[in-house]
């Protein structure tokens, strides 16, 4: 079986964090992969969640273990694309060998952009529909999740956008907010149901709240610590999460 695309192309696009899944098989522990990566911890969660959610199953086995972080090991999956990795590297040096000159990498890191998004969700497009000068483009995450995204006509087209393409979901985590049991849904917003996974304090702002859903994508979304203290949510709260159609931005691989 071979990789999706998407994460192919994240694997030659950003082999740092590639490289990651070499100290956690090293390690057993993602704190200490963190270390020897010359990350912070919280980076290195950052990465293996999006890593996890590009793939079609989770390449990185985890069990938390509080604020110190806790035991990890690569999938079956994992240690195949580590091998994938240590291929490409060859062909990565390469690469560089048959440059003409150093413009020629700088032209191709600016055509494939990072993106501030925090969370990126994979899935199939399942259905199409047009509304006035938008599109209503339908979502399969997988594990029986759907959501949808609301985009222009022309952002369709421009994408090439067709029924059982697959592409990344782009969500910024201050787009997602989290609702308890009771709380009124936004009329055609996305929601689903989420369990906390980890909430990371910040002095400086709001805690970053770090979610599992049913098919083990995760998503990140920020909340007021005096909120989270309020309503008792801390790892293992069961929560819905809404955001907008609007809010969903669509990726495709170039």
């Amino acid at each position: 079986m071979s990789l999706p695309a998407l994460l192919t192309q994240h694997i030659a696009r950003r082999p740092q964090r590639i490289a990651l899944l070499q100290h956690v098989a090293e390690q057993g522990s993602i704190t200490r992969a963190a270390k020897a990566a010359g990350i912070s911890y919280k980076a290195a969660w950052d990465a293996i969640d999006e890593l996890n959610n590009l793939a079609t199953q989770p390449l990185v086995e985890r069990s938390t273990g509080g604020r110190g972080g806790g035991g990890a090991r690569l999938s079956a999956e994992g240690e195949r694309v580590l091998r994938l990795y240590q291929r490409l590297q060859t062909l990565q040096a390469q690469l560089l060998d048959a440059a003409e000159e150093s413009s020629d990498l700088d032209l191709l890191g600016r055509l494939m952009l990072r993106t501030s998004a925090r969370n990126q969700l994979q899935g199939r497009i399942s259905g199409l529909r047009r509304e006035g000068r938008h599109d209503r483009v339908s979502l399969d995450l997988g594990g029986g999740l759907q959501i949808e995204a609301l985009i222009t006509r022309g952002s369709t087209e421009r994408l090439e956008l067709t029924l059982d393409t697959t592409v990344v979901a782009l969500l910024k985590a201050g787009w997602v907010q989290l609702l308890l049991e009771g709380d009124h849904v936004e009329a055609g917003s996305n929601c689903l149901m989420a369990t906390v996974e980890q909430v990371l304090t910040d002095e400086d702002g709001p805690s970053e709240v770090r979610l599992v859903l049913g098919n083990g994508q995760t998503l990140c979304a920020f909340a007021d610590e005096h909120w989270l203290t309020q309503h008792e949510l801390d790892a293992g709260s069961q929560v819905r999460v809404q955001f907008h159609p609007s809010y969903v931005l669509l990726g495709v691989p170039v």
